[in-house]
């Protein structure tokens, strides 16, 4: 696309659809997104469940977008070094290990954002 290329509602549609195409095939490739899948379908259903507040159920969906952010952020970063070298690096790995790290610091986040919001509805 052309950067002096005027606004338009069709240019806008369109990344839309090139955004959902991307989720769609990170759902369907991903396995770990199944996993953050369900695992979202759960606390949503726990939530209505437990009566969450407001702010509790903002506080679940901002968590729960973290980890969604971080594991597509880690799948591209992944690809991009695979697609980089298909020989081990070590630099390569370094990339690789701390972009699941982030996903596993997103993931701890999320955790104890579940435990605050629900151990006090089930006890």
């Amino acid at each position: 696309m052309n950067s002096q290329e005027d606004f338009s509602i069709r240019s806008r549609i369109r990344s839309f659809r090139f955004a959902f195409e991307g989720l769609g095939a990170f759902l369907l490739k991903e396995h770990n997104a199944w996993i953050h899948f369900m695992a979202t379908i759960v606390v949503f259903t726990l939530a209505a469940l437990a009566g969450v507040t407001k702010n509790e159920l903002l506080a679940l969906v901002f968590a729960i977008g973290f980890v969604w952010v971080a594991e597509i952020f880690n799948t591209c970063i992944e690809r991009v070094m695979d697609f980089v070298s298909d020989q081990r690096h070590p630099e390569i790995k370094f990339i690789k290990d701390l972009a699941a790290g982030a996903v596993l610091i997103a993931a701890i986040t999320a955790f104890i954002v579940g435990i605050v919001v629900f151990i006090p509805k089930l006890f």
